[in-house]
């Protein structure tokens, strides 16, 4: 039998030894870039919030920096989105942006609101010394209302008119009670009109009498019947007259002050200062 012919030899000759196979395909590596897309989303989503923007700038920054990786990533030939990592970046700066912006908003209205308590606050104050200064005043006129000199009449607020006589000398009887020999003895008078509608009652109608060293004069009582106290109900446009002695040391001063009150419990005291007549 006749042998097979062999098969025709390879022009090209057998392959070198020691070639290497072909390597496979690498798959790209896309998740810096989506990672930077979903956080740069995140990071300007926070930042529109009214009351988030303040946490927007952690993911924001973590978009920037990983939109620059994936960018890298994509020029070494390692990823092939680089629409999302791009777009991740631009949203992460555009998210610092709004915290930076949400921050400077908010601070400023912290300013302004700040500022309004505080203007409010010297406003108040101001107005609360102008208020007491005012008080103040009014109290330094009322009190120096109270100070007449004898001969002048003080009007209460329910039209109780008040006036007393400049002192006169006196001369007691012979049984005459707080007055030491030597003494001086003074009259005092004191004229009251009721010009309101309402009865007035005098409880304490007992002058306080001073010379102008601030020595009290004793009150003095003797049997003559010259004197007389103001008490009882005062009716409406009626007139009442009060005498009372007093005895003062023969050293004492010739200008005289007498403290008088109807009622030391419902009236301020009153002063009336001047020469003995």
């Amino acid at each position: 039998m006749s042998q097979p012919a062999p098969p025709p030899a390879d022009p090209w000759g057998p392959p070198p030894a020691g070639y290497p196979a072909p390597y496979p395909q690498m798959r790209p590596r896309n998740g810096m870039g989506v990672t930077a897309l979903v956080l740069g989303i995140t990071g300007v989503v926070l930042g529109l919030a009214v009351f988030l923007f303040w946490m927007s700038w952690l993911p924001a920054l973590l978009a920037l920096v990983f939109g620059i990786v994936g960018l890298g990533q994509v020029r070494r030939g390692t990823a092939t989105n680089r629409g999302m990592a791009g777009t991740g970046l631009v949203l992460g700066v555009a998210g610092l942006l709004l915290a930076v912006g949400g921050g400077v908003f908010t601070v400023s209205k912290a300013t302004e609101f700040i500022d309004g308590v505080r203007e409010e606050a010297e406003t108040a104050r101001a107005s609360a010394e102008a208020s007491a200064s005012a008080e103040a005043s009014a109290s330094a006129a009322a009190e120096a209302a109270r100070h007449l000199a004898f001969g002048e009449t003080y009007t209460y607020e329910n039209g109780l008119r008040i006036t007393v006589s400049a002192p006169r000398p006196y001369v007691p009887d012979d049984y005459a009670l707080g007055h030491p020999k030597g003494n001086k003895a003074l009259q005092v008078t004191v004229t009251a009109v009721n010009g309101g509608a309402q009865p007035v009652d005098f409880k304490t109608g007992l002058p306080g009498v001073r010379d102008a060293d601030e020595a009290d004069a004793e009150l003095l009582i003797d049997g003559s019947g010259r004197q007389k106290v103001l008490s009882g109900n005062l009716l409406p446009g009626k007139r009442s007259v009060g005498r009372y002695a007093y005895s003062l040391p023969p050293d004492a001063a010739d200008r005289i002050r007498v403290e008088f009150s109807p009622d030391v419990m419902e009236y301020e005291d009153t002063f009336w200062t001047g020469p003995v007549e």
